[in-house]
């Protein structure tokens, strides 16, 4: 699949994405997203007809039919695109250590609460951004979740 061919196909999820998040129809979309309905966007891309992928286990929630290669592909035909529009260089979102040491077998610490206080680390910066930068600074660090989903798969 070539870069025109990926850039359709996401292009194309555009009216999932809008059966889905109806309430990305009122503005731009650049306005309205945000890292939670890019990351859920994606885990509902690789659920297309015909997809057979990976299962993974994150605690108690499972998800399956992820196909992680071809999310990297699709990540990286815009990553290069979408950091281009990045002007903000001394802002980062979400650091690799946020997600280093979250595992399945950290069972005796509450996961839900870890996530919750990491979570809130990171809506916080977020805030502080408008809308069009945090989108596009949200965006730049999907490989960071891709990377983290990955590190599962491998357990």
């Amino acid at each position: 699949m070539n870069f025109q061919e990926r850039l359709w196909s996401l292009w194309s999820l555009r009216g999932r994405i809008l059966w889905v998040f109806p309430s990305l129809r009122m503005g731009p979309p650049m306005q309205k997203a945000a890292l939670p309905c890019l990351s859920l966007i994606l885990l509902i891309w690789s659920q297309g007809p015909g997809v057979q992928g990976q299962g993974f286990q994150f605690g108690p929630c499972r998800v399956e039919g992820v196909v992680l290669q071809e999310l990297w592909q699709a990540f990286w035909a815009m990553k290069d695109i979408v950091q281009a529009q990045d002007n903000i260089m001394n802002v980062r979102l979400l650091r690799r250590e946020v997600l280093q040491n979250v595992s399945q077998e950290n069972e005796m610490f509450s996961i839900r609460e870890s996530a919750r206080r990491r979570f809130l680390l990171f809506q916080r910066a977020f805030k502080k951004l408008d809308k069009e930068a945090a989108q596009i600074k949200a965006f730049g660090e999907v490989d960071f979740l891709l990377t983290w989903m990955q590190r599962f798969y491998q357990l």
